[in-house]
């Protein structure tokens, strides 16, 4: 058994599949989740993983160029807002229903426990040389 890094088997799989270029969706339980790309639904209860958590778990075992989130975020949501400013400086903002559109595209989707609105950021896989 692994004893450190990501321990969630279907997660770690994901990851590993991943490539230059390729979308991550980490969304919130109410995001709507296209048919499509491949599911990783982390979600045990309210909060539980919460969207702080599943995004510095990802951003420990990925390289990533680019982030996506939704304008609604700022004013929705400021906490979340503020942690993802602080990762991703040039973060890209879109209007939500876009978001839903660029998430279709994405080659995972990881569903965190998160209950507040809007906590959802599409990253962008970049490559580690």
């Amino acid at each position: 058994m692994k004893k450190a890094g990501i321990l969630n088997r279907h997660l770690a799989g994901a990851l590993a599949e991943l490539g230059h270029g390729d979308g991550v969706l980490v969304c919130d339980a109410g995001m709507p989740v296209p048919d499509g790309p491949r599911v990783v639904d982390l979600a045990f209860r309210a909060g539980v993983p919460s969207f702080a958590e599943v995004v510095d778990g990802l951003l420990a075992e990925l390289v990533v160029e680019g982030a996506t989130a939704a304008t609604e975020l700022r004013e929705a949501n400021a906490e979340c807002a503020a942690l993802l400013d602080g990762l991703f400086p040039a973060l890209a903002l879109v209007p939500h229903e876009r978001l839903k559109e660029l998430s279709a595209g994405a080659r995972l989707i990881v569903r965190t426990g998160e209950a507040r609105p809007y906590a959802n950021v599409l990253l962008r896989c970049g490559v580690f040389f």
